[in-house]
């Protein structure tokens, strides 16, 4: 699925965050140590190399809504942002630090000129935050920053499911009623 709002570029496909050679970045939902782990981190790790470990040692630790960005190693694109989400019912306010995730690596993107990013569904798995709550703070979040926007022209979000295709879709079209 694809929209265009403000002249940037909405995806929502279902696929592997490590596997998106078309975008300059791709977002880890990550640790706070940035280190190798399950779910999206290990698979970008993985991708990446033991040099992505490596280069994030020194900007560790994070705290939940933080991002910072790194090369993207053996990956195919040019950099990847970490961002650390909060843990549902543990980190508060869940949701304006799960919504500093997706506003501070868009932000970071920006400085770098970047005209492509790829999220994962941050919060969403081990972190318990249940999905149809977690999407709408994330478009919400994204929908309000696209204004601001000057080089990003494609935000595409790699979901698991066409379950999860299906709700971004439901959830962006109330947005942008």
């Amino acid at each position: 699925m694809k929209k265009t709002i403000s002249g940037i570029s909405l995806e929502f496909v279902q696929g592997n965050i490590a596997k998106q050679p078309d975008v300059d970045a791709v977002v880890n939902a990550a640790n706070a140590q940035l280190r190798t782990g399950g779910g999206v981190a290990g698979a970008i790790h993985r991708a990446a190399g033991p040099g992505l470990e490596e280069e994030c040692r020194p900007l560790a630790p994070i705290r939940p809504g933080e991002a910072v960005i790194t090369g993207a190693h053996k990956l195919p694109n040019k950099h990847v942002i970490h961002c650390l989400g909060p843990v549902y019912g543990v980190d508060k306010p869940e949701d304006k630090l799960l919504a500093n995730c997706y506003r501070n690596a868009l932000q970071l993107a920006e400085e770098k000129q970047l005209q492509s990013i790829a999220f994962p569904a941050i919060s969403t798995g081990a972190f318990g935050y249940p999905k149809e709550e977690a999407t709408e703070v994330c478009l919400k979040t994204v929908v309000e920053m696209l204004p601001k926007l000057k080089s990003i022209k494609t935000i595409r979000f790699v979901l698991r499911s066409q379950k999860d295709i299906e709700l971004y879709s439901k959830v962006l079209s109330t947005l942008t009623e």
